[in-house]
């Protein structure tokens, strides 16, 4: 069935990778970013040509996650045009680099405003559609390092990413009475092909950035990111994961995995994921609840 979606964050990386797969696959997607019209009107013009010469239904919307009205807006116009919207993925997110100390309060309130408060704007402009029509996907892309390898360096942006994942599960359970879905897609450390790094934030508290280097042995950052990268195999493609989305959008209702895994760089976050997801649903059989672990089918086509 030919969905109509909606990926946050499409203007790059992930977002823009499943974008271009999902309408390959035949849906209606709308690539969502800030600034159409100015800092991303490449992109757009980029997109644009790409579903011209393709032949598919890629298009753009401007939504910034960290407001509320563009939330509502972005998200009204796509039902006004299609009477509905049956896929939010949520991927917009930023990264930073470098030691935690050194980032100020108000750089972590905004990592955590993007990473996590985004998710729960754009939720609250898109479940009201789908809790009516009793039928929908939500697809949150999380990060391996909310349950796998941890290296230094990048705190505050896998603090952010582990309070999205713990939204994104309970969230799951209060949907699924609606008959709406939830897929955690977890991508592991993709160094190449997705900008992460070269677009990732610094502390703005440069004293405590040098204190820091100053105290660590020389070169450290730049080891890190080597040693990083070394775990990732060359052949790593991130296409990976806009693949592995597409499998999730198009597996029939009810069959859709509540997490899946995609990390060539192997952390061990699938299988610390595949323990935590257990003694969770565990958990739910205990208190009578197990039906949440599952989305109610209201027989919507």
């Amino acid at each position: 069935m030919r969905q109509v979606i909606l990926i946050t964050g499409a203007s790059s990386g992930f977002g823009r990778l499943m974008a271009n797969a999902l309408a390959a696959s035949g849906h209606i997607v709308y690539a969502s970013m800030r600034g159409l019209s100015g800092k991303n009107a490449d992109q757009v013009a980029e997109i644009a040509a790409y579903a011209r010469d393709r032949k598919v239904d890629l298009r753009t919307v401007e939504l910034d996650v960290q407001s509320d009205a563009s939330a509502q807006s972005a998200v009204a116009a796509i039902v006004a045009e299609h009477g509905r919207l049956d896929v939010l993925i949520h991927n917009a997110g930023h990264m930073v680099w470098g030691p935690s100390e050194a980032f100020t309060p108000e750089q972590l309130a905004g990592l955590y405003d993007v990473n996590v408060l985004g998710t729960q704007r754009v939720n609250r402009a898109a479940l009201p559609h789908m809790r009516k029509a009793r039928r929908g996907l939500v697809v949150w892309i999380g990060s391996s390092s909310a349950a796998g390898g941890v290296p230094p360096m990048l705190g505050p942006y896998f603090a952010a990413k582990a309070g999205m994942d713990a939204l994104a599960v309970c969230y799951a359970r209060e949907l699924a009475p609606f008959g709406i879905e939830t897929s955690i897609v977890v991508p592991g450390a993709f160094t190449k092909g997705t900008n992460h790094f070269a677009h990732a934030g610094a502390p703005a508290d440069k004293v405590r950035a040098a204190d820091y280097e100053a105290g660590l042995p020389a070169g450290f950052a730049e080891a890190m990111l080597k040693a990083l990268a070394a775990t990732v195999p060359e052949t790593a493609d991130p296409e990976r994961v806009a693949d592995t989305v597409v499998g999730v959008v198009n597996a029939p209702f009810g069959k859709r995995p509540f997490r899946v895994v995609v990390d060539p760089a192997d952390d061990g976050s699938a299988v610390a994921y595949a323990v935590i997801d257990r003694v969770r649903a565990e958990f739910l059989h205990r208190v009578g609840f197990a039906d949440l672990m599952h989305p109610k089918d209201f027989g919507v086509s």
